[in-house]
C-alpha cells in the first residue's frame, strides 16, 4: 500500500518534488527527517506529518501507514 501510495501521491495535486521530499522524510530517522522537511520548504501543520503545505500552499495529506512501519505483521523468516 506504502508503494501504490507514493506511485500515485503527485496526482493529488501539489510538486512532484516535495512529494519526494516527503517521501524521503517518512523513511528517515527524526534528524534527518526534520532536515530535509526544512530544505524543501516544507510547512508541517500536524506533529504526526500527516498534514503538510509547501511554501506555495499547496496541501499534502499523508495516510499514517506510510508514516510508520506495521505492527500486525508477522515476517518470514
Amino acid at each position: 500500500m506504502r508503494d501504490e501510495f507514493w506511485d500515485t501521491a503527485p496526482h493529488y495535486g501539489g510538486q512532484k518534488e516535495i512529494w519526494e521530499a516527503l517521501r524521503a522524510a517518512a523513511d528517515s530517522d527524526l534528524a534527518l527527517a526534520q532536515t530535509i522537511v526544512d530544505s524543501a520548504g516544507i510547512i508541517v501543520s500536524n506533529s504526526d506529518m500527516t498534514l503538510c503545505y509547501d511554501e506555495r500552499g499547496a496541501k499534502y495529506e499523508l495516510p499514517k501507514y506510510v508514516l510508520s512501519e506495521p505492527t500486525n505483521l508477522i515476517r518470514d523468516g
